[in-house]
Formats: structure tokens, C-alpha cells, sequence
């Protein structure tokens, strides 16, 4: 006999467990099919463990850097091994407290690869062993997505890495490739360069973080070549040739070929969807470019079959998995929830310096036609960054000049990635720069920058 659920969801990653634990607020009997690690690709592989290394090469680069807060430190040194442990910790741990959270909601957790067996039906297996039948009224897919493999460059486990294996490095390089300017490759390239590796970031596109706004994107770039990184733009693989304990990538770039020798090298160039092996074939199920189509609530083709998270495409972030889960799961239980709004979800890299952007740039809003007021704000004529002696970055805002409306914000320093969320709540409650020009601030604080970058588009900035 197949087990019985309200709701089965096929996946125990950020989206799925919360899509999970919210249908179980609602009383629904939910079933969480999980292959590998509660909490998915994010806590185990990704957003957290990547969090833990940057934190390490964030006391790195200050230890070497005590000079002007008048503290000296001598022969300062750091055990990798252990550097890397902590991080497989720090994922170990909040992973055993997703696993809490299911037994806390009372949900059935299945071991397993989840398959579509037919309406309202779902097959779990594992290693050969005999499939479970479960069925269920809805059937949430929040299977993830994967790293994009390059012919050529495919990960080997030793000398060409994935965000797997750089999360769990065998040796820490001397020099370093990495292929991909993407937050990801943006953040382990700032990792290693921090920890005292020669990185050379090299990227197709003509700038770095190609999806923040440009202005942004030229100032990381300036950056990380002033801290000693070698930036590539516009660049190429040609080829990488292996040997036995090293790689050589051939670079085209600016109309020269190169060869660039590391001990490494970090693919870090898209995301595909794993559609593969979950049932998609003889459903009304659409798939384009790898990622399942929705609708804003999470519905696909196929009643009673919903998606979320990185499978339904970009943005690839674990809070929009963790919002559309939330959405879908009340859109199941009747509750009319507000369609996700993929212009509201921030998207942050937490490398040095952090980036963090929510809405359009302003080269899109002008692309789609608005008359925009831009505002900009530096850190250096921020009091708090300035005794932080972190003065370098800036924050600007896009605004409608017709309405006032808040178009987009982008923000570049220390700590913004815990700042935006205040241009994002600005955005959701559809604020015009009349509301975010009377609020009140606190002094000193960094977020002071966010309302002289609201005051500077409309002519009324106080400090510089």
C-alpha cells in the first residue's frame, strides 16, 4: 500500500524544507523526499560553508592588517586544514537542525531520489533497494539545480574544482584560475586571495558581476586589482592542459592569447537545473534552458504538481526558494498569497568588498523606458565606515522621476549584504523617496549612506 500525504515535497533543500514545515503550520500531513543532506545545496554546500571560509579570510586579511588600529601581530599563521574544518562544522550543525525542525513539525523525512509515478503519485528509491509509493494530492519539485560543466574543464576532484571541491580543498594553492565572475566565483576568488593565494578571475563577459549594475561591477573590479587580483574581462578558454600537479589555462582576451599556470582552477560558470530522473517525461510538465516552467505561485503544467527554488531558474538564491515555498504551500491550501515578485528578492556576494542589489540597475530601468533620478553616496563621508576604517564602497538608489517610485538600489562596502534588506522592504511596501527622505536613521551607523543615497537623487544631500 503507498503511504498517504496531503503534501509530498521532492527535495530538503532551503526551499523545499521550508515549503514543508509552512504545510505543516497548516496542518497539512507532509512527506520531505531528501537523496543526500537536509537543508540541500545551500547549507551543505553553498550560502553557509562559503559564509564560514570568507569569515576566515576576513580575520586574514585583518590580522596583516593591524597597522592603523595601532595593534601588531608577528609571524601570524593559520592551520588550513582547520580553517576548512570549521566551515564542514558550522554546515554539520545546522543540518542537524533542519532534521530537528522535521521532527518537530512532525514531518515523515523519506532517504531517497523522489520519481513522478503518475497523478498524485511518487516513487522513492535508494541504492536498489525496493521503491516506496507515496501519494499525494500536491506534489511540490524543489530538486535544485547543479554547477554548469565546461568540455574541458570538467571538475576531476583534484586539479579542476567545482564549488564542491573548493569547498573542501585538498591543499590550499599557491595560485589560483577561476573561471566564472558570478557571486560564486567572485567569492571563492576573494577567499583564496585573502588567504595569500595569486588569483587570476577570468570572466566571458566584458565586466565582473555582470548582473549587478555597472557601476558596481567597475568598482569591485578596481578592487580586486588593487588587493593584487589579475582580472580578465571579455576573456576566453581556449584550452586547459593538465599535469601532474597543476593546470595551464589558454587565455584569449583583448586579441592576445596567454597561457595562465596555477595549482587550481575554479570552474564557477552557471547553473543547470536537475530535471533529470524526477518523472518530467509523459507530464505536461514544460522544461526550458534545464529549469521547470511556473507560474508566479509555483504551478506547473501538470495539476497538482508545483516547483520552486533554483529548478524553476533564476534568480538562483536560497531566500527566493525559502519565499516561493512559503507562496506555494499557501496558494495549495486556498490561501490567496501574493504571486513571488522576483524584483523584490536581493541578491548579495559576500566577497571583499560585499555587493548587494535589489530591482533594476540603471541601465534596465532606462531600457525599459524610465526617466530615472539617481542618487549616490560614498562611505567615505560616512562617519561610522570612516572609524570602522572600512571608507571604501558606496551605496546609490534608482528612482521613477515621474512617480518616485523606488527602482532599484545597489550598494558596494563593508556589511551591505546585511543592509539591503532595507531598500528591499522599501520596495515591497511600494515607498516613494518622500517616505525613505523622512525616515530617521540612526548616527553613526553605515546604513546612513542608504538615506544620503535617497536624498543625493533628489538634490538634498547633507554630507559631501
Amino acid at each position: 500500500m503507498a503511504e498517504q500525504f496531503d503534501l509530498v515535497v521532492v527535495g530538503g533543500g532551503p526551499g523545499g524544507y521550508v515549503a514543508a514545515i509552512r504545510a505543516a503550520q497548516l496542518k497539512m500531513k507532509t512527506a520531505v523526499v531528501e537523496r543526500e543532506h537536509l537543508g540541500g545545496i545551500c547549507l551543505n554546500w553553498g550560502c553557509i560553508p562559503t559564509k564560514a571560509l570568507l569569515r576566515a579570510s576576513e580575520i586574514n586579511h585583518l590580522l596583516h592588517n593591524l597597522g592603523p588600529y595601532g595593534f601588531a601581530a608577528d609571524n601570524v599563521r593559520f592551520d588550513f586544514n582547520a580553517v576548512v574544518k570549521r566551515s564542514r562544522q558550522v554546515s554539520g550543525q545546522l543540518s542537524s537542525g533542519v532534521r530537528g525542525l522535521m521532527k518537530k513539525h512532525k514531518i515523515t523525512v523519506f532517504d531517497g531520489s523522489g520519481k513522478l509515478a503518475g497523478p498524485g503519485k511518487l516513487t522513492v528509491s535508494k541504492d536498489g533497494q525496493p521503491a516506496t509509493e507515496l501519494q499525494a494530492k500536491n506534489i511540490i519539485l524543489a530538486t535544485g539545480a547543479r554547477a554548469r560543466v565546461i568540455p574541458g574543464m570538467e571538475p576531476d576532484g583534484k586539479l579542476i574544482w567545482s564549488y564542491r571541491e573548493a569547498l573542501v580543498p585538498d591543499i590550499m594553492p599557491k595560485k589560483l584560475i577561476v573561471v566564472g565572475s558570478g557571486a560564486i566565483g567572485s567569492e571563492f576568488a576573494s577567499f583564496f586571495l585573502n588567504m595569500g593565494a595569486e588569483v587570476t578571475l577570468i570572466e566571458v563577459m566584458d565586466r565582473i558581476l555582470p548582473v549587478e549594475d555597472a557601476e558596481v561591477s567597475a568598482f569591485v573590479q578596481k578592487s580586486f586589482t588593487k588587493q593584487g587580483m589579475k582580472v580578465l574581462t571579455g576573456a576566453r578558454i581556449q584550452g586547459v592542459r593538465k599535469s601532474a600537479d597543476g593546470v595551464t589555462a589558454v587565455v584569449e582576451a583583448n586579441g592576445k592569447v596567454q597561457e595562465i599556470q596555477a595549482d587550481r582552477l575554479i570552474s564557477a560558470v552557471g547553473i543547470v537545473g536537475n530535471v533529470e530522473n524526477i518523472g518530467l517525461e509523459g507530464t505536461r510538465i514544460k522544461v526550458e534552458k534545464t529549469h521547470v516552467v511556473t507560474d508566479p505561485l509555483g504551478r506547473t503544467g501538470e495539476d497538482g504538481v508545483w516547483a520552486i527554488g533554483d529548478l524553476t531558474g533564476p534568480p538562483w538564491l536560497a531566500h527566493k526558494a525559502m519565499h516561493e515555498g512559503v507562496v506555494t504551500v499557501e496558494a495549495i491550501a486556498g490561501m490567496h498569497p501574493h504571486p513571488t515578485d522576483t524584483g523584490n528578492i536581493p541578491g548579495c556576494t559576500y566577497c571583499r568588498p560585499q555587493v548587494a542589489s535589489v530591482g533594476l540597475t540603471e541601465a534596465r530601468a532606462k531600457e525599459m523606458g524610465y526617466e530615472v533620478r539617481v542618487g549616490r553616496f560614498p562611505f567615505i563621508g560616512n562617519g561610522k565606515a570612516i572609524a570602522l576604517g572600512e571608507p571604501e564602497g558606496f551605496a546609490k538608489t534608482v528612482f521613477d522621476a515621474k512617480t518616485g517610485a523606488l527602482l532599484g538600489a545597489h550598494m558596494v562596502g563593508p556589511e551591505v549584504t546585511e543592509m539591503i534588506q532595507g531598500y528591499t522592504i522599501a520596495r515591497t511596501l511600494e515607498t516613494t523617496e518622500a517616505e525613505l527622505m523622512h525616515t530617521v536613521f540612526p548616527h553613526p551607523t553605515v546604513s546612513e549612506t542608504m538615506h544620503e543615497a535617497v536624498l543625493d537623487a533628489y538634490g538634498q544631500v547633507l554630507h559631501i
